[in-house]
């Protein structure tokens, strides 16, 4: 059935979220900064192994570089936390983490490697299992961010639907067309991108990670264009 596994990932972060919004100021104060170094780090490996897995370290540097600048020059992720901002003061919520919510969480649920590979092997008819086994560990991981951004990562759907969707249907229409070496240069930026949300969610250093997202298309096309 396609985009059963972006549905039920909806759903299982949405059900999470809400979840860790209810039990956020039930949870002892220690338990937090515990599930966040935990998700920190969890991050950071696998988006070590993702841009490991590059077939050109030279394209990988080259688009990460040239979608970083862009994203500066557009200041990307300042337009997505203003549009946070916007919706939360439309819908009358106080948090001040609302836009930090809803932007970690979608960059934390749609860079990884599941996100491409099963969104691909759903669209082109395949099975829907990566994604479904996705949604499990997405759930669990919004659960713990919204304990401690808010309801900022329950909207996170609508993007990680946008995303995820998106791709599912590009690949029943145009999947067979994309060869394996492009996809895995996008999936590779896409861990070089989850290594900064991992040092930003750590502490180490502010990133604006949301800055760094045009790496990925711009790795596609390289990756084509060297294919």
């Amino acid at each position: 059935m396609l985009f059963l596994g972006t549905a039920v990932n909806a759903a299982t972060v949405a059900a999470g979220g809400i979840l860790g919004c209810l039990a956020g100021s039930r949870l002892p104060a220690r338990l937090s900064p515990a599930a966040f170094r935990a998700i920190g780090l969890f991050t950071l490996v696998m988006g070590v192994s993702m841009a490991l897995e590059t077939g050109s370290f030279l394209i990988l540097a080259i688009s990460c570089i040239a979608g970083s600048m862009a994203g500066e020059a557009i200041g990307l992720e300042a337009r997505l936390l203003s549009l946070g901002e916007r919706i939360r003061n439309r819908a009358g919520l106080s948090s001040a983490t609302f836009a930090q919510g809803m932007t970690t969480a979608f960059l934390l649920f749609c860079m990884g490697s599941m996100t491409v590979v099963g969104s691909l092997e759903e669209g082109l008819g395949g099975s829907s299992e990566l994604l479904l086994a996705k949604a499990v560990m997405d759930g669990f991981a919004a659960l713990m961010l919204a304990s401690a951004l808010g309801f900022g990562v329950v909207l996170s759907i609508v993007p990680l639907v946008l995303y995820q969707g998106g791709l599912t249907l590009a690949a029943s229409l145009f999947g067979a067309s994309i060869p394996a070496g492009p996809v895995s240069e996008m999936s590779a930026a896409g861990g070089v991108v989850l290594v900064g949300l991992g040092i930003d969610i750590l502490g180490i250093r502010k990133i604006e990670v949301a800055n760094m997202l045009p790496a990925l298309p711009l790795a596609l096309a390289a990756g084509w264009i060297a294919g």
